[in-house]
């Protein structure tokens, strides 16, 4: 990863000392062990921070809509920014959706394609006792789950290649799934509220996903009011089914919500349950274009129906 990393930082100070971007949007070292957090590169020195390794886990792209929306002080024309955003494959289809979704600007981002072996688990990696120094980082007994169940590795779209040892895709990523659909629908249902019972409604799932960039979550209205602000089961059981069902066609399995949840929900299941059917049923992948149309926006009159009445 070291040669990555120096061509990445040769690259970030090449786009910010040329002005072809204004900001280069990556990863810094953190300030604890085993941890890497967001660095907002906006000149040449600023790029010499940049880092690339197995512990960049975070989906850069949840802070683009953001940095593309016209501020509250400024009256007038705006000049949206030129972004690059470090990217592994997942972090990119995510940078797609939003394109779609319109809430990027695409002539104003330059993705930078870093090769991905697949992320550590930072819960597997404390579990084993590992550390920043030990080589138990270099194998794949750490990795996370959704790196193991990963499709798409290489980047989709991306303007810059940084070339690299990369991990090949998954033949089969639904096996989890497929148990959870062989259980009745009553089991099921037990599951997923075991699951959520944990909630402690903190919203670190939502603030850490970057297709959850509503100005208000429908969670935090009130007019309507749609669930109250306490712990009731009800409450939480809302909150993570309109959210999960937010996700149909949208989530590209990246983990982000998984890693942010302290209490160790599994919401990556119920996801990728819809990731799933969104792809058997309507033989769609998020991210992976910019010309098709997302499932849930678009009709077809071949669609599948069964879903209508077949849980």
């Amino acid at each position: 990863m070291h040669d990555a990393q120096t061509k990445l930082r040769e690259t970030a100070k090449d786009l910010l000392v040329s002005a072809k971007v204004d900001l280069v949007l990556g990863f810094q070292n953190g300030s604890l062990p085993l941890r890497t957090r967001p660095c907002f590169a906006r000149n040449a020195a600023d790029a010499g921070r940049l880092v690339w390794n197995r512990l960049c886990t975070n989906n850069l792209a949840v802070y683009l809509p953001r940095l593309f929306e016209k501020p509250a002080n400024v009256r007038g024309p705006w000049t949206p920014p030129k972004v690059a955003v470090v990217a592994k494959g997942c972090d990119a289809r995510s940078i797609m959706g939003l394109v779609k979704e319109h809430q990027v600007i695409r002539e104003n981002v330059v993705i930078i394609a870093m090769p991905c072996q697949g992320m550590i688990s930072l819960r597997k990696a404390e579990a084993a006792g590992a550390s920043a120094r030990t080589s138990k980082l270099d194998g794949d007994d750490l990795v996370a789950q959704a790196c193991l169940e990963c499709i798409q590795p290489s980047v989709p779209g991306a303007n810059i290649i940084i070339d690299g040892p990369s991990r090949s895709a998954a033949s089969d990523r639904f096996q989890r799934v497929k148990d959870f659909e062989a259980l009745t629908a009553a089991e099921r249902w037990q599951q997923f509220v075991a699951q959520v019972s944990k909630c402690i409604r903190c919203y670190a799932c939502r603030q850490a996903c970057p297709n959850c960039y509503c100005k208000t979550c429908f969670i935090d209205q009130t007019k309507p009011s749609w669930a109250g602000v306490g712990d009731d089961p009800t409450d939480l059981l809302l909150f993570h089914i309109g959210r999960v069902f937010h996700q149909a066609g949208r989530c590209v399995e990246c983990d982000a919500c998984v890693r942010a949840c302290p209490v160790g929900i599994d919401l990556r299941l119920f996801t990728q349950k819809l990731v799933k059917d969104v792809e058997e049923l309507f033989g769609y992948v998020p991210g992976t274009s910019l010309e098709e149309a997302p499932p849930l926006s678009t009709y077809r009159p071949d669609d599948s129906e069964c879903f209508i009445t077949d849980p």
